[in-house]
C-alpha cells in the first residue's frame, strides 16, 4: 500500500458552521496548518508534510503539483515527494512566516525581501505568474533564508499580480527606527480586511 495515499486516505474532514474542520486523522500525522482549500500535516520521524485538501477543493492538487515540478532544485521552494489526486508531499518547512514575524517582533531584513524577489523571478522565468503572494505563505528558516509555499495561484492569473509589490512597497517604512517591529495580530488582519477592500489605496501610499 502507498504509505503516503494511506495518510491522506485516513483524514476525515466535515462542516461545522460553515467551516471545514478536521475530525480524524492517522496517529503519525501532526496537523502543521489549516488553510482555505487544504490541511498540512507533519508525518512523524520525517522532514515531509502531506497537504490535503479539502473535498471541494481536490482538483487543486495536480495544479500545484505541476507547478512544483516546474521548481525542481530551485533552493526558493519545497521539494514535492509524492502526490495524489487529493494530496501532496512536500519538505517541511521549519522557521516563521513574515506574518508571524510581524506579530512577535523576529526582524526582517533587506535580504529577505530581495530572496523574495528573486523566488518571484525565478517563477516567472519557469512560465508561471505568481499571485496571491502574502504574508503567511513566506517564511523565514533559523538561517535566514526564504521559502514560498501554497503555490496553486502560481498560474491561475494571466496578467501580473501586484500584492508582492504592494507589501513590499511597505518595507522602507519598516526599517525607519520609529516604526514598531511587533504589530499586533488583530491590527495586520485589519490592514488586510482594508487591502482586499481598497488595493488601490494600499498602491499610491507605498508605491507612489
Amino acid at each position: 500500500m502507498d504509505i503516503y495515499k494511506h495518510y491522506a486516505d485516513s483524514i476525515e474532514f466535515t462542516q461545522q458552521n460553515g467551516k471545514t474542520v478536521i475530525n480524524d486523522h492517522h496517529p503519525d500525522l501532526f496537523i502543521s496548518g489549516v488553510g482555505r482549500s487544504a490541511a498540512a500535516f507533519r508525518i512523524r520521524d520525517t522532514e515531509l508534510v502531506i497537504k490535503v485538501y479539502f473535498p471541494e477543493f481536490t482538483f487543486i492538487a495536480a495544479e500545484e503539483a505541476e507547478i512544483y515540478k516546474l521548481l525542481t532544485g530551485s533552493r526558493y521552494y519545497p521539494s514535492l515527494h509524492d502526490a495524489g489526486e487529493h494530496y501532496l508531499v512536500i519538505d517541511f518547512v521549519d522557521g516563521f512566516t513574515l506574518f508571524q514575524c510581524l506579530t512577535e517582533g523576529k526582524r526582517i531584513y533587506n535580504r529577505n525581501i530581495e530572496d523574495v524577489d528573486a523566488a518571484l523571478l525565478e517563477a516567472r522565468n519557469a512560465g508561471l505568474t505568481p499571485s496571491d503572494v502574502h504574508l503567511r505563505n513566506i517564511l523565514v528558516t533559523p538561517d535566514g533564508s526564504i521559502k514560498l509555499i501554497d503555490l496553486a495561484r502560481f498560474r491561475q492569473v494571466k496578467a501580473q499580480d501586484t500584492q508582492w509589490e504592494n507589501l513590499k512597497g511597505g518595507f522602507p517604512l519598516y526599517e525607519r527606527f520609529f516604526f514598531p517591529k511587533k504589530i499586533p495580530e488583530t491590527i495586520l488582519n485589519a490592514v488586510a480586511y482594508l487591502y482586499k477592500k481598497k488595493p488601490g489605496l494600499f498602491q499610491i501610499f507605498f508605491r507612489g
